[in-house]
């Protein structure tokens, strides 16, 4: 009896086993790995760097994301390392650590007093801010290396920190050493997304250069790959959102209005000041007008070829407007060219297009 038993009980095992096998329901261990992504929340904004009026609203936002949502992750545009002194800053007594990194950023456009200042109010408003920073490695000679010798002073080698910190060295290296703008948008959205879904399913804040944060838009440079916050909306799909604030600096008054003389007419022509063109070709500055009333008078003229988009001027532009820039080179030649706003879009930028004024 004890034979017939265990014959049955075989029998019946294999029976288990051939049924299992004849199934079309996958085992467990079958099952395609799960493919979800976080579940937290990304807002995105588009700043102009260092300007006043959008860091505020900067602060405000962050400000209620932080007391109302109980958010405390805040993306900048910043390499990883600059980020993570920053988070040690937070927890100090002093402002040491800023000031050695801002004296860093001398010669850029975060040596601001605005933009420390804005880092200050954060300590003070929101001091269990935690920063991230994705940006590729910009003064890794001087913040990064300082970071790397904190790191191992504090016996870190080897640690998650001192690997993502050398890193980001790297690729800081690789992009000044190859002027490859197309690389670096495509780390900033890869470190972005490291960063994120590290978090496990915290909403976040970012702010970043305009250029950044266009859900249609490519790298800025080249216009060879698509923006960071592009790559990210193919990611994160509706759990992305993207808000524009360079806006807020260019609703500006001109500062003074002359008169142009074009083809024998006067015309008013509101002034809205210079902007450095420094290290761009063989040009120092460039200046802005806009001719009043002034559309329907070469509305008609040719045009050159030559686009210019809304992003390039310093105030907010609409279709039926003329403009006219005043190129100052290096050597003090000057190129002076006229534009007009005719509603066109190139390389979905709404743009204004060169015209020959004569």
């Amino acid at each position: 009896m004890k034979s017939t038993r265990y014959f049955a009980l075989v029998v019946a095992m294999v029976l288990l086993t051939v049924l299992a096998a004849c199934s079309d329901k996958p085992t467990p261990i079958d099952q395609p790995a799960s493919s979800s992504q976080p579940s937290g929340q990304i807002y995105l904004y588009g700043e102009q760097h260092g300007v006043k009026k959008i860091l505020d609203k900067e602060l405000e936002l962050w400000s209620d994301y932080y007391n109302n949502k109980n958010m405390r992750h805040l993306f900048i545009e910043t390499p990883y390392y600059t980020a993570e002194f920053l988070n040690i800053w937070m927890r100090s007594d002093s402002d040491d650590i800023l000031d050695e990194i801002y004296e860093d950023w001398m010669d850029t456009a975060s040596h601001n007093p605005d933009i420390k200042e804005f880092y200050k109010k954060i300590k003070s408003k929101c001091p269990k801010t935690i920063f991230h920073g994705t940006d590729v490695g910009h003064q890794y000679d001087t913040i990064g290396e300082r970071f790397i010798k904190y790191l191992e002073k504090n016996n870190m080698q080897g640690s998650e920190q001192y690997l993502l910190a050398q890193e980001a060295i790297e690729q800081g290296k690789y992009y000044y050493g190859n002027s490859d703008d197309a690389y670096r948008e495509n780390k900033m959205a890869e470190n972005f997304i490291r960063e994120f879904n590290n978090l496990s399913g915290e909403s976040v804040m970012g702010i970043y250069g305009g250029a950044h944060t266009g859900f249609d838009g490519m790298d800025y440079t080249t216009r060879s790959v698509p923006s960071m916050a592009n790559q990210l909306k193919k990611v994160y799909g509706n759990n992305i959102y993207s808000e524009d604030l360079i806006g807020l600096a260019k609703d500006i008054e001109p500062s003074r209005v002359d008169t142009i003389v074009v083809n024998e007419k006067k015309y008013e022509a509101s002034y809205f000041g210079k902007q450095d063109l420094t290290g761009f070709e063989d040009y120092a500055y460039r200046e802005f007008w806009r001719l009043e009333n002034a559309y329907n008078d070469f509305k008609d003229k040719s045009k050159t070829g030559d686009v210019l988009p809304y992003d390039n001027y310093p105030m907010l532009i609409e279709t039926g407007q003329v403009f006219v820039i005043d190129y100052t080179k290096t050597d003090d030649s000057h190129v002076r060219k006229y534009y007009r706003s005719d509603g066109k879009v190139w390389d979905n930028m709404p743009s204004t297009e060169e015209f020959t004024a004569e």
